[in-house]
């Protein structure tokens, strides 16, 4: 193998359907993830795995998504982790919410279940490699 695609996900999300599906998606593909399951698992998870991307429910029942992303974007260790996000496309303030808060990329919960690995793939294309 001449390319690694073993590039860890964080995933904030509790629903276990949803994550099922995310899982379906991306382990096929040589992804590996990491569930958060608790508001502290967070950043504590972020910074011990360093992940290629979050993925992020803004509309958890268990997890508070805005501190989440407060946590993740007000760290200079982690702030520049990719986050995709996916809420009722109806929750207007709560897209601009996380648009304020520095969510690299929001879509439809619909979009996000039809879509998970090409979302997550455009997602980690467009971020710049590091060369340190």
């Amino acid at each position: 193998m001449n390319q690694t695609n073993q590039q860890t996900i964080l995933v904030a999300v509790s629903d276990v359907f949803f994550y099922t599906k995310i899982r379906d998606a991306l382990l096929p593909k040589g992804y590996r993830l990491d569930r958060v399951r608790t508001q502290s698992e967070v950043s504590e998870k972020a910074a011990a795995v360093h992940p290629a991307a979050m993925i992020l429910n803004m509309n958890d029942a268990t997890l508070d998504a805005f501190q989440a992303l407060e946590q993740i974007k007000g760290s200079d260790r982690l702030k520049t982790i990719p986050i995709l996000a996916f809420a009722n496309h109806e929750e207007v303030e709560t897209w601009k919410r996380a648009k304020e808060l520095g969510v690299t990329k929001i879509v439809s919960r619909n979009e996000f279940s039809s879509r998970t690995r090409d979302l997550v793939e455009e997602l980690l294309s467009e971020q710049p490699t590091a060369s340190s």
